[in-house]
């Protein structure tokens, strides 16, 4: 079983809980201040760190991946990518991202197929990632890049069904999301009702600006959380959402 593989679904297993740091190189500097940031998050354990964006203007995801290896090349980094451009063959993973809730052909297989034979050639480890945008009270860059309508967030039998469909096609991880900026995360009753009909594990993003909408989708059964526009304000949020996250792992332990 391979590295990232390996931890997602022995998280999911112990249900041990996890967080990525989602950083959009169009809005990162490879600076002191960054390099410093890492450091931190490093010492109190983070996970995962996803890296891309709707948009990717900059050329600068190189040598971000590149700043980030040299503070700690243990933490996995996995291309979180918003179209076939955002690729890179020096991170260690990638999100094989199939928007299944969605009707755009080209975000469902299209991009896929464009990118196959790269990443055939690479040594990235592919994750096959169902995604699924849910409402967040706010149209996101999200909304307007993949042209597609979220489901509304009052509705979990549509999650449900949409998560059971990628099951049943074979996809291994899967990944709620309100969007980069959401008013509001995603509610603890659809998390919860997604996490029992599926077995893989569960991502979980979009939204999350406080402790306590952390703590709350944890609640509801998500495996990984993911913390990106909350940190890029305020990274006292992730290292605050880490040491929580640490403590809770540890009592699972006890447990």
């Amino acid at each position: 079983m391979k590295k990232i593989e390996h931890k997602l679904k022995s998280l999911a297993q112990e249900r041990k809980k996890a967080v990525a740091w989602l950083i959009d190189p169009d809005k990162t500097v490879a600076d002191t201040l960054f390099l410093d940031q890492i450091k931190e998050v490093s010492r109190l354990g983070l996970d995962f760190i996803f890296i891309g964006g709707s948009l990717m203007n900059s050329n600068e995801m190189e040598k971000i991946i590149q700043s980030i290896k040299e503070v700690d090349s243990k933490i996995p980094l996995i291309l979180f990518p918003g179209n076939v451009l955002q690729f890179s063959d020096t991170a260690d993973g990638i999100l094989f991202l199939s928007l299944i809730s969605g009707r755009n052909p080209d975000l469902l297989i299209g991009q896929h197929v464009t990118i196959a034979p790269l990443l055939a050639k690479s040594n990235l480890e592919v994750l096959p990632t169902g995604y699924i945008l849910i409402d967040g009270g706010l149209a996101t860059s999200v909304n307007y890049i993949s042209q597609t309508i979220p489901i509304p967030n009052h509705k979990p039998e549509i999650a449900v069904a949409t998560a059971l469909a990628g099951s049943f096609l074979g996809l291994q991880y899967f990944y709620l999301d309100a969007g980069s900026g959401a008013k509001t995360p995603i509610p603890q009753e659809m998390i919860n009702e997604v996490k029992k009909s599926i077995s893989a594990p569960l991502i979980v993003g979009g939204g999350l600006k406080e402790v306590s909408s952390v703590k709350a989708a944890f609640k509801a059964g998500a495996d990984v959380v993911v913390i990106g526009n909350g940190a890029e304000k305020n990274l006292s949020l992730l290292t605050e959402v880490l040491e929580y996250v640490n403590v809770l792992n540890l009592s699972l332990n006890i447990n």
